[in-house]
């Protein structure tokens, strides 16, 4: 069973897709008519679809950092962990294809984690805009790299209001990039 909606955001129509357990799908530009074709609307995907579009509505309003609503990853192995990963990255920092094969010690996987980050079926709540480029600059994005560089400027000027500012530091257990978030 699943339920579908199309919510306007800044960037565009979004497509959502859930099942009973959890958010399954963000398509960008979507149709009016994306729902329109879907029988199969139960209980349970529609409650769903009513706590992914509200946690989406608030994260485009600046009043969410933080996602809450399950993901139903429909993946392989490989990119499950590459995807729970990305859901470990901070709102409004970044961390690069490199770090993250790293972090998976599996350091010459950086283009295969790149081929999964670019698969992601459930991007901006699996926040596969934080990766970006071993040089800092912004890399491919199925949403496309203006979204993209929209995103990541939408997270900071949240954090900005809120008084945080992120500082980089590196830690050697997880051989990655990271972020601490003051208050100042």
């Amino acid at each position: 069973m699943a339920a579908r909606a199309v919510i306007e955001t800044p960037i565009g129509s979004l497509g959502i897709e859930t099942i009973e357990s959890g958010l399954a799908a963000v398509h960008f530009d979507a149709e009016p008519t994306f729902a329109d074709g879907l029988q199969t609307r139960d209980r349970e995907s529609v409650a769903m679809l009513d706590h992914a579009r509200g946690e989406l509505e608030a994260y485009f309003a600046g009043d969410l950092t933080a996602f809450t609503v399950p993901v139903a990853l429909r993946t392989t192995i490989f990119q499950r962990r590459i995807y729970e990963f990305l859901l470990t990255i901070p709102y409004g920092a970044t961390t690069t294809y490199g770090a993250i094969a790293r972090a998976i010690h599996d350091p010459n996987a950086t283009r295969a984690v790149g081929h999964a980050n670019g698969r992601n079926p459930i991007p901006i709540v699996v926040p596969c805009h934080r990766v970006i480029g071993a040089d800092g600059t912004l890399t491919g994005f199925g949403g496309g790299l203006e979204r993209k560089r929209w995103l990541l400027d939408h997270e900071r000027a949240v954090l900005a209001r809120a008084g945080v500012t992120l500082t980089p530091r590196v830690t050697s257990a997880v051989s990655r990039s990271l972020f601490d978030a003051r208050t100042t």
